[in-house]
């Protein structure tokens, strides 16, 4: 996912408030070769190194969190985009607002550890930035046999000044490749940018940004990369076209893959009135796939809290499938948020109000837009995101009979890394032939 921020300039820019783009681009992606990187102010890492206890415990500190924001900004793009799919990485959005927190003061720092659902009073901000490393650095560990690419990278206005500070912890806690260039000159930037972001997202991501502010001095893009295998993989030659029913009246043709003889976690929440399926990866990810009964999706959006994915996660158990049926497709959808963060409590960054001094020194910056853009593919092998549900039973005479499982209708999506519980993707699929 990529993010950018739109910064506008101050006094010392012409009395206009420096913008900073935010651009959020998930995806599989890894990030491009720095251009004109900042050498200076970097931070040696042991200077932070912690005890394996201290980091399983912070990042048992983010799971809660994590999951609350991601929930959040599910409903409140839900209430923006009705009746369109959702799609969206959760994880690339908290920690491009993370990387943003980095740089921010007083009430503008404290709205957006809010709005990333941190209580202020409970968890010091050093341990908000170690978590958040831990996490990245987590779940992209080779051993988890999942392909995950997670980082940030900065591009900033060659001529504006930058706290070495700023720069250090960004590299050390994040990562961050910080790169300079000429962002007044607007064609050229985004064409580097857009080069970048392409790369990275294995040539899925054409012209990522668009639009360039001429008074854009700062890009801030923070990238998640997600490729799993199915552990039990689709047969290419089972595939066959379907019908997909709509929310609404109608139906769309749709290459439906097929799969035979499985045991795959499942939970049947009567409660909820949904079923619950999960399918797994080839590592530690799975596909988290929630199935509701006719009528009752507001239902499940309306329940969505952390105790709801934890109460479905502790209640799967092993179920025997003979068939099991998933669309094949891709997706592509872009969201401007900065309508949708101020909602949430995100509100004073994106006003002359903002308090970004940790990142010039002054109080000359202001967000002007955020960008995430999220592409999700299923096919018979692999995943770059996820799927829709249906749930049959046949009974005869008292005796079970064969259990199909057809995804054919909306459902809601999760995929995650089934460690440490972070949401890489996550959203609703309406009609999976609609970019």
């Amino acid at each position: 996912m990529t993010q950018r921020l739109g910064l506008e300039a101050g006094d010392a820019w012409r009395t206009e408030k420096m913008a900073i783009l935010v651009a959020l681009g998930l995806l599989m992606a890894g990030f491009c070769p720095a251009v004109l990187c900042y050498p200076e102010g970097t931070l040696e890492r042991d200077t932070i190194t912690q005890s394996d206890q201290n980091i399983e415990t912070q990042m048992d500190s983010l799971t809660f969190p994590n999951t609350d924001f991601a929930f959040t900004l599910y409903k409140e793009m839900v209430l923006k985009n009705p009746e369109d799919n959702i799609i969206f990485s959760p994880f690339s959005i908290s920690s491009a607002l993370a990387v943003l927190f980095l740089g921010a003061n007083n009430n503008t720092q404290k709205e957006i550890l809010e709005g990333l659902k941190f209580r202020a009073t409970t968890i010091p901000e050093i341990d908000v930035h170690r978590g958040f490393e831990n996490l990245i650095h987590m779940a992209s560990r080779p051993e988890s046999r999942v392909q995950v690419g997670i980082g940030s990278a900065v591009f900033i206005e060659k001529s504006l000044p930058i706290q070495a500070e700023f720069i250090g912890k960004l590299k050390a806690l994040y990562q961050a490749d910080f790169c300079t260039t000429e962002l007044l000159e607007t064609q050229e930037a985004k064409g580097i940018i857009n080069a970048c972001v392409r790369e990275q997202t294995q040539e899925k991501t054409n012209k990522f940004i668009s639009d360039l502010d001429e008074r854009t001095i700062m890009v801030l893009v923070n990238y998640v990369y997600f490729k799993g295998k199915w552990k039990m993989p689709f047969d290419p030659h089972d595939t066959f076209e379907s019908d997909f029913h709509l929310d609404k009246e109608g139906t769309v043709k749709v290459p439906m893959m097929k799969v035979e003889d499985l045991t795959v976690p499942y939970f049947r929440d009567k409660e909820l009135s949904c079923s619950v399926v999960e399918l797994e990866y080839t590592g530690s990810a799975s596909a988290l796939f929630i199935l509701p009964d006719e009528g009752k999706m507001q239902q499940v959006e309306a329940s969505l809290r952390p105790e709801t994915l934890r109460k479905w996660k502790d209640s799967l158990r092993p179920r025997r499938i003979d068939e099991f049926y998933l669309p094949k497709f891709f997706l592509s959808k872009g969201y401007s948020l900065e309508d949708i963060l101020p909602e949430m409590g995100i509100r004073e960054v994106f006003s002359t109000q903002a308090d970004l001094s940790g990142i010039t020194g002054t109080k000359d910056l202001k967000v002007s837009q955020v960008v995430h853009k999220a592409v999700l593919d299923i096919s018979e092998t692999s995943t770059e995101a996820s799927a829709n549900t249906t749930v049959k039973y046949i009974f005869l005479s008292g005796k079970l009979q064969p259990k199909i499982v057809k995804i054919q209708k909306p459902i809601l999506f999760f995929i995650m890394d089934t460690k440490y519980q972070i949401i890489h993707f996550m959203g609703k699929i309406i009609n999976p032939m609609k970019s």
